[in-house]
């Protein structure tokens, strides 16, 4: 887990939404839905998983996340976007499936059907409805409620259902064109909102059913009731008219704003892109101003329709883009706007918070190591660590941090000439010395802490190469560690006392960062000189490979296996005889 995931989980919202992991190429390979995201994201990177969750987990880099004001917002968002991403790792929601939707149609009898197929065709459109079978279950009780048409009969032959009560379209006289246009509206009021007096009614059957003690009825009441509560749930996430909408909100502090932008295609909500950028007109200059640049500069494909919020110059926007701009003051697309702004206020936060804990981290933790060491801020600190196999291929290797961040620019790698063994207090001075007089030498910026990886031995090399041979009076600690191979003690002074730091503080998370970081830079180059050094002595065990043929196999081939599993025509092509390319494979296959 990367630091940018540790920060970012650290200040998840305890609110419901969608998550969106991404790899390192910034691919979305997963998209998923909580009603808690702070505890459902921190799931994955804590604890045991699955093979295929580890998997998942291994490719994770990056994650980015969209609040929602409930549950099932959060569950239609997640279909749209992953039949907009194909996310590799989601095996659910990616086929052409789809939600469904209670239907009026618009015939001469109309109907109420359950569809999943939203078409133009002047029908009216109820959904969608994540849970299927509330869906069905309030269809049934519409049907029983609103008698529309159920069968195709003719006029005069009535149905079982005309018998019940329930359709009205095969009666001798069936009901009038406005009769129709009535019940579709009742329908239409009920499930706009208006189902709070059914649903009253429906109680009150409900506790009269468990007063006579008729509890199967009480309970087929009760769970009409939840199927109700259930299906009438309001979601923003889809929009039934199926039109192109892009939906503005914005949030601003300290100089700076967010700008959250929704994309509504076909009535769904697909994307959103973010913005985060300091400001210095009027907020709602700037809100404009970006609206601007957001179609004209950065070529966005406009929409039939933009929702801005209340306060911004919609005439002046309309007049700029030429397309229909709105600011809803009720309903879903007010509900929309809002949700964009409550993102936009979020994301702001999130990059306060991200600041300020980088802050403590950085800068904050350099000035409190120079209060604890009683010198002035350390702005840049060089650490050196060195690593041999017992003396064998011994290197030493330096990094460079600045106000507490890794300056990869400055790292530096030494290859150890002068001593002879594993003799660490030795190379410790050779690489010291090879620093500093180049630094001198060059008159590059001189460190305001020196950090050697190390104890009493490795301080006192350091020491005397800085003050008897290059005169240099440089504050410099060591950093011992525990069995475990953790950092465990800072030392400083003549003769080197251990200065007590916090484990729990960020000065502390500060130096083992940097020996942590040093220490990995030394491994890896060692680690990389002794397999170049294996390769090459295997090659100068064969005859007529020479120094020139050496450096052309090494070009062309990754490894030793490479080598030994190339063919003939391979090894002639890069220009080596027929013979000593044989040789080669012989002898490779022969020390395997």
């Amino acid at each position: 887990m990367n630091e940018v995931i540790k920060e970012k989980l650290a200040i998840l919202p305890a609110q419901p939404g969608c998550y969106l992991m991404k790899d390192k190429q910034h691919t979305i390979i997963y998209v998923g839905k909580s009603k808690l995201l702070r505890n459902r994201v921190r799931s994955y990177f804590t604890g045991a998983h699955d093979r295929k969750t580890q998997r998942l987990v291994q490719e994770i880099e990056d994650f980015e996340y969209i609040v929602t004001t409930s549950e099932i917002e959060a569950l239609i968002l997640e279909m749209n976007l992953i039949k907009k991403y194909d996310p590799k790792y989601n095996v659910m929601l990616k086929d052409d499936k789809t939600y469904p939707y209670l239907k009026i149609t618009s015939e001469r009898h109309p109907r109420l059907l359950i569809t999943r197929n939203v078409k133009k065709d002047k029908g009216k459109y109820f959904g969608p409805y994540p849970n299927v079978i509330a869906a069905r279950e309030t269809k049934r009780l519409l049907d029983r409620l609103y008698p529309l048409k159920k069968c195709n009969n003719p006029p005069g032959r009535h149905c079982l259902y005309y018998h019940m009560g329930q359709c009205l379209a095969c009666s001798e006289h069936p009901p009038s064109v406005e009769t129709y246009k009535a019940i579709s509206q009742q329908i239409t009021s009920f499930l706009n909102g208006g189902y709070k007096e059914i649903k009253k009614e429906l109680n009150q059957k409900m506790h009269e059913a468990s007063e006579e003690l008729n509890f199967e009825r009480a309970k087929e009441l009760r769970d009409q009731v939840q199927h109700i509560e259930v299906v009438m749930e309001q979601q923003k996430m889809t929009l039934n008219d199926r039109s192109d909408r892009d939906v503005f909100g914005y949030s601003y502090d300290k100089g700076w704003m967010c700008i959250q932008t929704f994309f509504i295609r076909q009535g769904n909500l697909i994307e959103r892109d973010v913005a985060i950028f300091p400001f210095f007109d009027e907020p709602e200059e700037s809100f404009i101003s970006y609206i601007g640049r957001f179609y004209l500069h950065q070529n966005h494909p406009k929409p039939k329709q933009i929702l801005l919020p209340i306060g911004a110059d919609n005439e002046l926007v309309k007049e700029l883009l030429e397309v229909d701009v709105h600011t809803p003051f009720r309903g879903r697309k007010k509900e929309l706007v809002e949700l964009a702004m409550k993102n936009a206020k979020i994301a702001l936060e999130e990059k306060f918070s991200l600041i300020e804990r980088d802050e403590e981290k950085t800068v904050l933790a350099v000035e409190q190591l120079g209060d604890v060491l009683h010198i002035e801020t350390p702005k840049r600190i060089e650490a050196f660590d060195n690593s041999n196999i017992q003396g064998v291929d011994p290197v030493s290797a330096m990094v460079v941090f600045i106000d507490g961040r890794p300056n990869k620019k400055e790292y530096r790698k030494y290859k150890i000439k002068d001593v002879q063994g594993p003799d660490d207090y030795e190379t410790m001075r050779e690489v010291i010395r090879r620093r500093y007089k180049r630094v001198l030498k060059d008159n590059l910026p001189l460190p305001d802490l020196i950090m050697v990886d190390g104890g009493k031995g490795q301080m006192s090399a350091a020491l005397d190469v800085l003050e008897n041979e290059l005169g240099l009076d440089i504050p410099l600690c060591g950093l011992a560690k525990d069995d475990k191979h953790r950092t465990s003690e800072l030392l400083y002074g003549v003769p080197p006392t251990v200065i007590p730091l916090s484990r729990k503080s960020q000065e502390f998370y500060l130096v083992q960062r940097i020996q942590d970081e040093v220490h990995r830079f030394a491994i890896s180059f060692h680690r990389q000189l002794r397999g170049k050094n294996l390769f090459q002595s295997e090659l100068d065990k064969i005859p007529g490979v020479g120094q020139k043929r050496r450096r052309l196999l090494l070009t062309h081939f990754k490894s030793i296996n490479e080598i030994k599993n190339a063919s003939l025509t391979e090894l002639t092509r890069l220009g080596i005889p027929t013979d000593i390319a044989e040789s080669i494979r012989i002898h490779l296959n022969e020390e395997r």
